[in-house]
C-alpha cells in the first residue's frame, strides 16, 4: 500500500498506465461479498486501474502483494472508537474518497472512475463536475434501497446515475429494483460475481477436496455414506432454513440417511434449535456458526446438496442483491435447489445445475429433496453442469467503447453469457 504522503512521488515503473480509478469503501483484505466483486474487478485489468479504499486490517500486507496501486484512507473506527466511528464513517469515507480523487488525478490523469457501489455517491457526484472524466456505477441492491429512502438524497442520486457513462448492475434482481425504483436512460449493464478459488485458501484439486470432504464430516460425526445438505447465510427468518429442517423427518421415514450443515449466524439460531429438537433431528442438524471464507471449502466440499429457500421479505428493508453462496456451491460441483425468484435465477437453471421451487409448497419442496436425496447419479450430473456455468465470467471491460479496450472480448474464452 502506498499511503496519502506518497502520492506526489514519481509512478512506479511497473505501472503501465493506469487511467481507471476504482473507488469503493469495501475491499479487501475485508471480508465482503462488495469487496470481493471488486477485487475480481481489479484482477481483470492490473495494468489498467488504480484502487482507492477505506483502510482494514491487514491491509499493508496485502496491498503490497498487489499488482496494481491501493491507495487507502483512514477507518474512522480506528481512532474514533467502534461507536463513535460507526457514526462517522459514512461522512468519513465521502470526504476522504472526494479529497484523495483529486489528488490521484494530478497524479496518474485517469480517464474513468468505476465507484464500487452506491453508498457516499455525493462525493463521486461532485468529482464528476470537478474533474475532466467519465464514470460507471456499480449497484449492488441495498445501496439502490438506501439511497431512495430519503427524497433529496433520492433526487441527486438519480442525477449521479443520469450523468453516468454506465450503470454495472450485479445480477438482474438488482437491475430490475433500479428500473422500477427510477426511471433511467443510462445505459445499464448486469456483470455477476465470479468465484476466486484462492479465496478459499485451498488447493481445490479433487483429491484436495476429497480429503476436506472427510476431515469435516468426521468432524461432526457424520457418516460418509449420509446424504448431507447444506446451508450458508444469515439465520434470519426470510432465509427459510425452517423449511429445510421440517423436510428432515420426512426424509428419514422414507430411508434417507440425512443430515442438514446450517453455516451462519443471526436472530433466528434458537428459534430453529428448538425447532429440531421438536421433530427430534437435533442430531442430525449441526450449526457451525460463523464460518470464515477459508473454512468453507471444506463445507462445500462434505456436502451432498446445496438448498436455500429464501422467500421474499416485504417488510424487511433489504433487498437481495447476487446469492453468492449458489454460486460457490455450483462451483464446487453441488446440485442447488433453491427459490425460483428475485436474481437467483440468474445462478440456478432448473433442471440443468439445480431444481428450483415455490417455497411455499411443501410438496414441491419435499419433492425435491426426495429426488436430489434418492438420485446420487443426477445429483452428479447437476453437480458437473453446475460446475460449468460457475466458471462463465464476463470481462467488466465490456461495458467501455471498443476503442478503450481495443482487441478484446466481453467475455473470457471457453465461457458464456
Amino acid at each position: 500500500m502506498e499511503h496519502i504522503s506518497q502520492l506526489a512521488t514519481n509512478i512506479r515503473d511497473q505501472t503501465a498506465s493506469p487511467d481507471i480509478l476504482v473507488i469503493s469503501s469495501l475491499f479487501l483484505p475485508k471480508e465482503a461479498v462488495i469487496g470481493e466483486y471488486l477485487y475480481n474487478r481489479c484482477l481483470q485489468d492490473p495494468e489498467r486501474v488504480i484502487v482507492l479504499a477505506a483502510g482494514c486490517a491487514g491491509d499493508k500486507v496485502f496491498d503490497q502483494a498487489q499488482q496494481f496501486p491501493v491507495y487507502r484512507w483512514p477507518n474512522p473506527r480506528y481512532w474514533l472508537g467502534r461507536l463513535i466511528g460507526n457514526f462517522c464513517t459514512p461522512f468519513v469515507n465521502l470526504v476522504w474518497s472526494f479529497v484523495l480523487a483529486i489528488k490521484l488525478y494530478f497524479r496518474y490523469h485517469y480517464r474513468y472512475i468505476e465507484w464500487g457501489h452506491g453508498y457516499e455517491f455525493p462525493a463521486l457526484l461532485l468529482l464528476s463536475y470537478i474533474l475532466p472524466i467519465r464514470f460507471f456505477i456499480y449497484l449492488h441492491g441495498n445501496d439502490v434501497l438506501s439511497a431512495s429512502q430519503n427524497p433529496l438524497w433520492r433526487s441527486l442520486f438519480q442525477l449521479t446515475l443520469t450523468r453516468a457513462e454506465g450503470i454495472v448492475c450485479n445480477s438482474s434482481g438488482t437491475q430490475d429494483y433500479l428500473r422500477h425504483t427510477f426511471r433511467l436512460r443510462t445505459p445499464t449493464h448486469i456483470i455477476h460475481p465470479v468465484v476466486r478459488p484462492e479465496k478459499f485458501g485451498v488447493v481445490t484439486s479433487q483429491s484436495g477436496l476429497d480429503d476436506l470432504r472427510l476431515s469435516l464430516r468426521q468432524a461432526y460425526n457424520i457418516p460418509q455414506t449420509a446424504v448431507v445438505i447444506l446451508s450458508v447465510g444469515r439465520l434470519v427468518k426470510h432465509k427459510n432454513f425452517d423449511r429445510v429442517i421440517e423436510n428432515l423427518p420426512l426424509l428419514l421415514t422414507i430411508g434417507v440417511d440425512v443430515h442438514y450443515i446450517i453455516c451462519g449466524q443471526g436472530s433466528s439460531e434458537s428459534e430453529l434449535k428448538s425447532l429440531a429438537h421438536r421433530l427430534r433431528v437435533d442430531k442430525r442438524v449441526h450449526f457451525a456458526g460463523y464460518v470464515s471464507d477459508r473454512e468453507l471449502a471444506g463445507y462445500y466440499a462434505a456436502c451432498d446438496i446445496f438448498a436455500m429457500l429464501t422467500i421474499l421479505n416485504t417488510k424487511a428493508r433489504n433487498v437481495e442483491g447476487f446469492g453468492m453462496v449458489y454460486l460457490e456451491a455450483s462451483y464446487f460441483g453441488k446440485p442447488v435447489i433453491a427459490s425460483g425468484l428475485g436474481s437467483i435465477i440468474d445462478i440456478v437453471r432448473h433442471e440443468e445445475n439445480g431444481i428450483l421451487v415455490n417455497p411455499n409448497s411443501g410438496y414441491e419442496v419435499f419433492q425435491a429433496f426426495k429426488k436430489l436425496c434418492k438420485d446420487q447419479q443426477l445429483r452428479e450430473q447437476l453437480g458437473r453442469k453446475g460446475k460449468e456455468l460457475a466458471k462463465r465470467k464476463t470481462l467488466h471491460r465490456s461495458v467501455y467503447k471498443p476503442e478503450f479496450f481495443p482487441n478484446s472480448l466481453s467475455i473470457l474464452p471457453g465461457s458464456q453469457q
